[in-house]
């Protein structure tokens, strides 16, 4: 269905870019005022990428795609704000083990409804113009780039 949208004309990575601003802009918000306006998205992919038995610093640094030294520091941060907790490492050692608390599980939680609610609203006004959400076509495009080898999202913000 073509229109005359001149952003139909506009490079993929533009549109790309936008698009995920846009809603990331939206669900910040949207988190913002739900309570959880001391949090970044960077806190939510560290949330994600620590959901279930935990990462070490290190681990969590090659998730996100940082620096050692930036996972140290945000682990630090959010471990001040009680979202983190460092406990010993099964295997022993030095090494510490980053895991969520009862507030990080708490915000995800809240987090998903928010991201679940904003994804529904979008489908619908989607929908009226006779399309789909994309997700199909926009998994498709990551793995015809990336196959199976997924990269982190590297955050910019």
């Amino acid at each position: 269905m073509e229109t005359n949208d001149p952003l139909e004309r506009a490079e993929l990575s533009f549109l790309l870019g936008m698009a995920f601003q846009l809603v990331l802009s939206e669900f910040v918000s949207r988190l913002d005022a739900a309570g959880y306006d001391e949090l970044r998205p960077m806190h939510g992919l560290a949330f994600q990428a620590l959901f279930g038995a935990g990462l070490t610093s290190t681990e969590l640094a090659e998730r996100l795609g940082i620096t050692k030294q930036a996972a140290g520091q945000l682990v630090d941060e959010l471990e001040k704000s009680g979202y983190l907790q460092r406990r010993p490492h099964p295997a022993g050692g030095r090494r510490k083990l980053v895991v969520l608390t009862e507030q990080a599980l708490k915000h995800l939680v809240v987090a998903g409804g928010i991201l679940r609610n904003l994804e529904d609203e979008l489908a619908v006004r989607l929908q009226r113009e006779g399309l789909a959400m994309p997700r199909a076509e926009l998994a498709a495009l990551v793995r015809a780039l990336a196959g199976d080898n997924i990269p982190p999202l590297r955050p910019v913000w």
